[in-house]
């Protein structure tokens, strides 16, 4: 098993563990009626309370968005939609990322069902060896037998420290690509099941950026230091302590210069309903642990 995660895997598999709490927390959390940025806020304040940080800000999706969606006013009710919603947690850089999808249509129990079983079908090949078309194709499948589209254009992703996203990329159909897994991988399965078109495009505006570079500016110095603290991990609009036409010009300066990178929500370009299913999982000497769990 790779040194580079066995040496702090205590890390590792506390942001996992937070990650999952946070998570439950928030899924109960989720009914008609509630605010969809109180949830966020109260999901990112447990997760500080649990002696963590977020590793990206709470994200509740509706409907046909699938993911990236950050609320900065609270004005949006929960009514019956299908929500997803997607926690982050870090730990001395160590990351869990999980997800779950909840149904308050009542109406789309298969769709959510399929994004799961897809995650645990993927789940039960990972070991070393197993190729990364292979965990595509399981997923491809499992969504693609009950009816849905997997959403091929989003995808889990690799975890490293204060990473997010890196290598390897975990595909949610069969890209036939023979990559292997290797024994101390950490990384993000991510299905996502559409009764749509099965693929998304950026929509709307973004409250969502990660900072990419870092250079001297005329204005917003103050904005610049809090988005550096964030050590390359994403941030949101709401997150930041300053008044909102400040942050506003600021933002746009930093994207102009290419300080920041934005991140919009996605959509599915047919308008279908998503549902989304995520566990973050290390790849051991005979298998996986998932780390992701209470």
């Amino acid at each position: 098993m790779s040194d580079h995660y066995t040496k702090n895997i205590e890390d590792w598999r506390k942001a996992g563990k937070i990650a999952a709490e946070a998570l439950e927390f928030g899924r109960l959390l989720i009914v008609k009626g509630a605010k969809v940025l109180d949830v966020c806020n109260q999901v990112d304040e447990k997760i500080r309370t649990l002696d963590a940080q977020p590793a990206f800000p709470t994200q509740l999706s509706l409907n046909s968005t699938a993911a990236h969606f950050c609320p900065d006013k609270d004005d949006i009710e929960l009514t019956d939609q299908v929500v997803k919603l997607d926690v982050g947690v870090v730990v001395n850089g160590a990351i869990g990322d999980n997800a779950c999808t909840v149904d308050l249509s009542e109406k789309n129990a298969a769709l959510v069902t399929a994004s799961r079983d897809a995650l645990e079908a993927a789940i039960r090949i990972i070991r070393p060896g197993t190729t990364l078309g292979e965990i595509g194709r399981t997923i491809q499948k499992t969504i693609e037998s009950a009816g849905f589209n997997p959403v091929v254009n989003l995808s889990g992703h690799g975890l490293d420290y204060n990473d997010i996203h890196c290598s390897p990329t975990i595909p949610n159909f069969d890209t036939e690509d023979d990559t292997e897994l290797e024994e101390g991988m950490v990384f993000a399965i991510e299905p996502f099941a559409s009764t749509g078109a099965g693929k998304i495009k950026e929509a709307g505006n973004a409250t969502l950026f990660s900072q990419i570079d870092s250079k001297p500016v005329r204005m917003g110095r103050e904005i610049l230091q809090q988005i550096d603290s964030y050590e390359g991990l994403p941030f949101t609009k709401r997150w930041l302590e300053f008044s909102e036409i400040k942050v506003r010009l600021a933002l746009k300066q930093f994207e102009q210069l290419g300080i920041i990178k934005s991140y919009p929500p996605l959509i599915d370009i047919g308008k279908g309903i998503v549902s989304q299913a995520e566990h973050t999982v290390l790849v051991t000497k005979d298998g996986c642990e998932v780390l992701t769990v209470l």
